[in-house]
């Protein structure tokens, strides 16, 4: 396609990057980027750009970082640069009417799921948390409700049964990528009928909090293995040992495990790590990490208990005596 339009781009995470990339691949002219400001990250909590940024700096386009993106300098940042296209991906605020009326050819959003569901800012991780056999991407013109646009184009992959985020968000990344890239043409040309969404059957994918992140013994061990896939490669699942968080990186369900004991219990040492006693099933903890010490292999963590009698997870921390979670492992 010739003469290309000016694409105005926005995203912050890798997905984000991604599909910048795609953009600039197809030829298509980048007239600047916005992206999140830089925030403090890690144990040392030191300012990291974002992938977005990275990718803008790299390519040299010109680079905007509002703290707010409805401020009025934001808007007539926005606005000098001349766009004529708005893509969005994974860009972190709602943008305002006055912001996507700046694109005379339109502003469109590449939101990694099948919308109408999972609506808002984590529905990679709702997919995966749910249990979901299948997400994908859908690319939509964006309006002042959050993803409730019409829908020019949506693509589906499946999600395995031991899937992380990390595995389903970069296969979305790039089939998001590709959608973009075949879907604009159509769209500039006119020869694309937008479908606007079925609004009862749309669901929300809120930002994940600390209370998603927590692993209740009581609930179901499947979606508790879900959940653990969920917030991999971070910020992890977690439960309470004691008084001191255990982070589980990697757990698998025995959904035919049977037994009196109570929920949170560790019934035995398994091959594969501690298999811990649910409200239904029990929950293998395949790769974990004690507060304070470094992620080890279940049966590693468990060698460094005196039985199996010695682990029980909870919900909520509780003191007890030191040598009542008698662990004994390394760093």
């Amino acid at each position: 396609m010739n003469d290309l339009p000016r694409v105005l781009f926005m995203g912050t995470p890798e997905f984000g990057a991604v599909v910048l990339g795609a953009l600039l691949a197809a030829g298509y002219p980048v007239a600047g980027v916005v992206t999140q400001p830089d925030r403090k990250t890690g144990r040392r909590q030191e300012l990291t750009p974002s992938p977005v940024k990275r990718a803008a700096l790299r390519s040299g386009i010109p680079l905007l970082q509002p703290e707010r993106i409805r401020g009025e300098d934001a808007l007539a940042a926005c606005a000098a640069l001349q766009p004529e296209v708005l893509v969005t991906a994974a860009y972190g605020q709602l943008l305002p009417g006055r912001l996507l009326a700046l694109a005379p050819r339109g502003a469109y959003n590449v939101h990694a799921s099948l919308l109408p569901r999972y609506r808002g800012g984590a529905p990679i991780q709702r997919a995966v948390m749910n249990g979901d056999a299948q997400t994908g991407v859908t690319i939509i013109t964006m309006v002042a409700k959050m993803d409730a646009g019409p829908m020019w184009a949506r693509t589906a992959i499946p999600i395995g049964p031991d899937e992380t985020y990390g595995d389903v968000h970069d296969r979305l990344a790039h089939a998001g990528g590709k959608l973009l890239v075949e879907t604009l043409p159509g769209i500039l040309r006119g020869t694309l009928t937008a479908v606007p969404q079925d609004e009862s059957q749309a669901t929300l994918a809120p930002l994940l909090t600390r209370a998603d992140e927590l692993l209740d013994p009581a609930l179901d061990a499947r979606a508790l293995a879900d959940r653990v896939r969920a917030l991999v490669p971070g910020p992890g699942a977690f439960a309470w040992f004691g008084d001191k968080p255990l982070k589980v990186w990697y757990a698998s369900a025995k959904r035919e495990w049977q037994g009196d004991a109570r929920a949170g219990q560790c019934v035995e040492f398994a091959k594969d790590g501690p298999v811990i006693a649910c409200g239904a099933g029990a929950l293998v903890l395949r790769r974990v990490q004690l507060a304070g010490k470094t992620a080890q292999s279940g049966p590693e963590f468990a060698r460094g208990l005196r039985s199996p009698a010695a682990l029980f997870l909870r919900a909520a921390p509780v003191s007890l005596p030191s040598a009542a979670l008698s662990y004994e492992g390394g760093s």
